[in-house]
């Protein structure tokens, strides 16, 4: 990636879920969003280790699919890119070292990958070890993303549990009705970023990966995270914390209180809303004002200027405004959505858990009420969303039919759509191009679309990630600018709204 990094990610100004509160014991959430630039014109160079089981159980249609869906990763890639395979049944071979997608290394991995074939046993600890050694061992590493796609369709001898990640994204594919989802789930969640995907039997290994692809050939930032650092000195707060329902890793200074939210990448077009708790104490005033209770601040490997920190402000009045959903601003009404979102997640992890232990009715009535719940929400541009949601529940309601409907496609939904929402990035499910997801990115979807063609006439030339960019910047010529400029001008606003602030309180004395 060439040129400044400035401006690739940007925070938008908090959303509150109400209006003003009491100079009394009160509460109040604040929705903190950063978004990365719709642009991905500069982007960090891929690093990725694609890590495959070919036990014996993968043989026929499967180790066919996994050829195919391979085919295309390799055809998308460019030379900025490198790619290394390592495939595992009860032990681990490293068949290429991380190469530079060159045409010459495009046609000797073609070669490698028709040569796959399946035998043996399964130890996906093994894999995924080496696979992690294959990327400790890069030597050039600066704008560069390591990541892994690791794929079963079995159980495994070993704990894989135990492997360490470190920063290499994780994310794992569960291939068909015998694979213990769960496993692959947890291997993804203990990642930086990684989400779990679920390939049921009968489907293509290419839906998901080559909607993952589209973001991984696309990461506009690394090392993405949030701060927020409480304001302790004015007396309005109690207690911050973050609202439960996203999946990152999360540390709070015991001392200062400080909170960091790490968040790893960040796809061109992706953004990460953040939901934060405050209680605040009785207030000594008796008049109206602003009360800082928070500083949200975001960073990034690369980054120079940095955006100014958002203030987290609330109104305290005497006379506060009623809390009334059906009176709601704009502002209300983003977070009542994003609890809303994660009230859903929640509610599917509460109901998988009930029907994994066969208590199928009681989980489809956490599905209705959960359906009814996103029936009742006003919101002002959220239909996607809602039919997102909608279409989620009625889906898992679908596989709650029966208890082996629910064991063979119920679960590994639920974990996979559990899994993206806690990340807030997409994830494969099998209803890739039924079901839109709520994370997806305009180059996923056209990915996708490229490798349904692939599949169909595997002949057909597939457009490298370069061609993308070049579509891209015709498409939209200002695009590539408008991410440093927009950063400029806000800088240039704060430094005015600051000058603007000094010279009224020189004029006053």
């Amino acid at each position: 990636m060439q040129g400044s990094k400035d401006g690739l990610v940007t925070m938008a100004i908090p959303a509150y879920s109400r209006k003003d509160v009491g100079l009394t014991k009160d509460t109040v959430t604040a929705m903190v969003e950063i978004s990365a630039t719709s642009s991905a014109a500069m982007r960090e160079g891929l690093d990725l280790v694609a890590v495959l089981d070919v036990s014996g159980s993968m043989g026929g249609d499967k180790i066919q699919s996994v050829k195919k869906a391979l085919q295309f990763v390799i055809m998308k890639l460019t030379p900025v890119d490198r790619l290394s395979i390592v495939t595992f049944d009860s032990t681990a071979r490293s068949l290429n070292p991380l190469r530079s997608m060159t045409q010459a290394a495009q046609t000797d991995l073609k070669a490698i990958v028709n040569r796959l074939a399946a035998g043996g046993g399964t130890d996906i600890k093994a894999g995924l070890d080496l696979g992690l050694a294959v990327l400790g061992g890069r030597v050039h590493t600066e704008s560069r993303t390591p990541n892994i796609f690791l794929m079963s369709d079995g159980q495994t001898s070993g704990d894989p549990r135990q492997v360490n990640p470190g920063e290499v994204a994780v994310y794992t594919f569960g291939f068909g009705a015998g694979t213990d989802h769960k496993l692959l789930s947890d291997l993804a969640k203990k990642s930086t970023g990684g989400t779990y995907s679920a390939v049921p039997d009968g489907t293509n290994l290419s839906a998901p990966f080559s909607q993952l692809l589209g973001g991984l050939l696309t990461v506009v930032a690394q090392d993405v995270q949030l701060t927020l650092e409480p304001n302790n000195a004015d007396g309005d707060l109690d207690k911050m914390t973050v609202a439960p329902g996203t999946d990152y890793t999360t540390t709070t200074d015991g001392k200062s209180g400080l909170i960091t939210i790490k968040f790893g990448t960040l796809f061109s077009g992706e953004a990460r809303k953040v939901a934060v708790n405050f209680t605040l104490r009785d207030s000594d005033e008796t008049e109206e004002y602003d009360a800082t209770l928070a500083e949200a601040r975001h960073s990034y490997a690369g980054q120079k200027t940095r955006q100014p920190p958002e203030n987290i402000l609330i109104v305290r009045t005497p006379n506060p405004s009623p809390a009334d959903p059906s009176s709601a601003g704009a502002s209300q009404r983003t977070v009542q959505a994003e609890e809303l979102r994660r009230l859903h997640a929640n509610t599917i992890g509460a109901a998988s858990l009930l029907a994994d232990a066969e208590k199928l009715a009681e989980a489809r009535d956490k599905i209705m009420d959960a359906q009814n719940a996103v029936e009742d929400i006003m919101l002002d541009d959220g239909e996607r969303m809602i039919n997102a949601l909608r279409a989620e529940l009625l889906q898992l309601l679908t596989f709650m039919e029966s208890q082996a409907l629910y064991n063979e496609r119920g679960h590994p939904y639920a974990l996979a759509t559990i899994a993206s929402h806690g990340r807030q990035r997409t994830a494969g499910r099998g209803d890739e191009g039924e079901v839109i997801s709520l994370y997806v990115t305009p180059r996923m979807i056209a990915y996708l679309e490229q490798a349904k063609r692939f599949e169909e006439n595997p002949e057909e030339p597939v457009p490298t990630a370069d061609d993308d960019v070049e579509e891209e910047i015709k498409n939209d010529p200002f695009g590539t600018i408008a991410a440093p400029l927009a950063l400029y001008l806000d800088t240039a606003i704060q430094a005015l709204q600051s000058i603007k602030k000094v010279l009224a309180g020189a004029s006053k004395r």
